[in-house]
């Protein structure tokens, strides 16, 4: 049994610092929770959380694919939900606000079944505000003269001018981490002291009680929140309800004319080529992925002789990878298919079968709330999402949202790991970095964080 909570006096341990452990961190620390640490093994911002980065896809809408857990009417509920109080905190949190940059965006795909599930997801229409692209020079036209300049072969697509953009992820992360700790939360980031080895279980009862470090220090609580992302599976059996993903970027040095020429785009997204937005204001570099259904990394144990995707950080992409942000530019903007890459790195998210959340109590473990299962779309809920996961912990989570988010091992039976789970480009296949060998990896000239 679970202790009571007082916020006063409860010891709230969360393990991980990414998108949703700063967020939850944020979260306790406005609701007057005194104690409150934070662990993770990289300081903030992790060079492995998707949230590192320098800019997000802020979509006017919610586009779940997959099956839905629970009933369509909770999930369709849920995603709506979730999707206006997010931007009601990108527009008003006064620690998101400065972050959010409502530029419109471009959607679009090439091949006709893509297409078509763009029009059954998106719903393209004059009344709801978009414009349609068939040809080249209808997309040239949606960005100032001399940002696109290639011939868009085959794409067709839309064009709606308010209600998405992008948001700057790297800063919004920093600054929701910064905001908890100001408020009294403790961060302690870094190996081995933040680096959590296992979680601790008390002998008699089986519940989790806090976690050990890396530096042979444990930290004990009266709660525990799960939200290490990618890396959960490691310290919980999660029964294979998650699959730690990976995607590819890579950044191109602008010139500050250029910088100029290319601020406040709408953001454009082709769902099998790639997606691109304003370059960095900071170091003036422009921010192209690739698209295709992921990477995994699968390690199998010597003395288990269990497979599993093992995350990793690394400030490279694959030659394949670079192939497919040379042929977006060229079919994009064929002025800057050769120009060298400044920076590349891959990013970690977890996969669960059906791509909703996974926001929980653990059904054997009372004192442990699970904030995890990002499914590649958990970013843009930053401002909102440790609400949820505050929420569940103390069990005033909306029972629709339960629902959708349970803890639900039935999911993942016999579960196939090569799913592209509503994702397209590339290969059209979920990838092994396993198969990439050393000679194949794209070379950056500035390795950085």
């Amino acid at each position: 049994m679970a202790t009571s909570l007082d916020p006063v006096s409860s010891k709230i341990l969360i393990i991980g610092c990414g998108t949703w452990g700063s967020s939850t961190a944020l979260h306790l620390a406005r609701r007057g929770y005194k104690h409150i640490i934070v662990l993770d093994p990289y300081e903030v911002p992790s060079p492995i959380s998707a949230g590192n980065d320098i800019n997000k896809i802020a979509r006017g809408r919610s586009r779940h694919t997959g099956p839905f857990s629970g009933t369509e009417d909770d999930a369709v509920w849920v995603s709506e939900e979730v999707r206006i109080k997010a931007t009601e905190g990108w527009m008003k949190d006064p620690v998101f606000r400065d972050y959010y940059h409502e530029t419109g965006y471009v959607i679009a795909a090439t091949k006709p079944e893509n297409v078509r599930e763009l029009e059954e997801t998106e719903r393209p229409t004059p009344e709801r505000g978009f414009v349609e692209l068939s040809d080249a020079e209808a997309f040239r036209k949606t960005m100032p003269e001399g940002v696109l300049t290639g011939d868009f072969p085959g794409w067709k697509g839309w064009y709606k001018a308010t209600g998405a953009g992008w948001v700057h992820a790297r800063k919004a992360l920093t600054a929701a981490a910064k905001e908890a700790e100001r408020l009294g939360a403790k961060l302690i980031c870094g190996s081995p002291h933040g680096k959590v080895t296992e979680l601790l279980l008390d002998s008699d009862s089986g519940d989790i009680i806090g976690a050990k470090t890396g530096d042979g220090r444990t930290h004990l609580a009266d709660r525990t929140i799960l939200c290490a992302g990618s890396n959960a599976p490691q310290l919980l059996d999660m029964k294979d309800q998650l699959r730690p993903t990976a995607w590819t970027l890579a950044h191109l040095k602008m010139t500050p004319e250029e910088a100029k020429l290319y601020k406040n785009l709408p953001v454009l997204f082709n769902v099998e080529r790639g997606f691109f937005m304003e370059p960095d204001e900071d170091n003036q570099e422009l921010k192209i992925c690739d698209e295709h259904p992921g990477y995994c990394n699968w390690v199998t144990d010597p003395e288990t002789n269990q497979r599993s995707s093992v995350p990793f950080a690394r400030h490279q992409i694959p030659r394949i990878s670079e192939k497919g942000v040379r042929e977006f530019l060229q079919e994009t903007m064929p002025h800057l298919a050769d120009r060298p890459f400044a920076f590349a790195r891959i990013c970690w998210c977890a996969d669960t079968p059906d791509r909703a959340f996974l926001i929980s109590p653990h059904p054997e473990h009372p004192s442990l709330t699970l904030g995890v299962g990002g499914s590649g779309h958990g970013f843009m809920q930053i401002p909102v999402i440790g609400q949820y996961i505050v929420d569940c912990m103390e069990g005033k989570l909306d029972e629709r949202m339960t629902r959708s988010w349970r803890w639900r091992p039935e999911t993942a039976v016999d579960r196939d790991w090569t799913d592209t789970q509503g994702r397209f480009g590339g290969s059209g296949v979920v990838m092994d970095f396993q198969d990439v060998k050393d000679g194949e990896w794209t070379r950056v000239a500035t390795p950085r964080l």
